[in-house]
């Protein structure tokens, strides 16, 4: 078919992949698979985002449910002779414990903020009334030039009653100090329960606690460590942004690919395209219709 039918036909699937053949070159062959990657480690962080956001409601639900629940004893809650692995049946439940801190027991944990400033946070071993011990997260205190706590913020000596929130032992993840796996320790880099009930005599709780009232009242060091937020941070907000970037990468580039493709027949910049210079070989001009444009002079 010729003339108007032909031009109102559809291109069929041979032209069209004429068209597109560039995209089988080699370095177009490594830009799809680099997009694709790209789009997939997208999607993930994504998901990874709102995984996290659900870890962290659950946490703010346990919070919220176990600081309902009446203040006991510690010992009504947790076995002194326990293992850590099963203190997380009782994390966030409050509790208290009374005794005496055994003197010179005073440990620094190491790069803790309050407020946004830098310093550590104190423990000190509190012998029960029983004869257990329990390790006790007394508060923050701020970074010293001597990184040492000021002489005010140690233990008391003297029966004291401790209240505060059941927390579990702290490990290493991939990546962070560690602490010498052997010796008395004076500064750590973590609550390791098990590593600091090496040095204590005695039964010691399988956890500790994270002081929100001390009596008597210890004075102005160590600030008690805030309660643990219930915030849900910004892991939703997160996860709505690389699931964007995937979605613009999804519908961009296969739009980029189109316009390279629609370009890919134009004359490069250097070949200016073929036309009538309007000079005949014998150097005279003339039209594109080849007729003579010398003026007509009389025979």
């Amino acid at each position: 078919m010729t003339g108007a039918g032909a031009r109102g036909s559809a291109p069929d699937a041979s032209s069209i992949g004429a068209v597109y053949r560039f995209a089988l070159r080699p370095r177009w062959v490594l830009s799809h698979v680099l997009v694709a990657l790209l789009v997939v480690l997208m999607v993930f962080l994504g998901l990874w985002q709102l995984r996290r956001l659900d870890q962290r409601q659950e946490r703010n639900a346990l919070i919220t449910q176990r600081s309902e629940e009446p203040t006991v004893d510690l010992a009504e809650v947790v076995d002194p002779d326990g293992s850590t692995a099963d203190a997380s049946a009782v994390r966030f439940r409050q509790v208290t414990a009374s005794g005496s801190f055994e003197v010179g027991s005073d440990i620094v944990v190491r790069n803790r903020t309050f407020g946004g400033q830098p310093g550590s946070w104190l423990l000190a071993v509190l012998r029960l009334d029983d004869g257990d011990a329990v390790i006790v997260n007394r508060g923050w205190v701020p970074v010293t030039g001597a990184q040492e706590p000021p002489p005010e913020a140690l233990a008391p000596s003297g029966p004291v009653t401790v209240e505060g929130l059941v927390e579990t032992t702290q490990e290493r993840g991939r990546f962070g100090s560690t602490d010498p796996a052997a010796g008395a320790l004076r500064r750590v880099a973590r609550v390791d329960v098990e590593r600091l009930a090496d040095q204590v005599d005695g039964a010691v709780y399988p956890v500790w606690i994270q002081t929100e009232a001390l009596t008597p009242d210890p004075g102005d060091l160590p600030i008690p460590v805030e309660p643990p937020e219930l915030g849900e941070g910004s892991h939703f907000s997160y996860a709505m942004q690389w699931f964007t970037f995937a979605t613009i990468a999804l519908i961009g580039y296969p739009i980029v690919l189109r316009r390279v493709a629609r370009h890919a027949d134009d004359p490069p910049d250097n070949e200016p395209p073929e036309w009538d210079s309007g000079v005949r070989a014998d150097g005279d001009a003339h039209d594109a219709d080849g007729a003579d444009d010398r003026p007509v002079g009389r025979v």
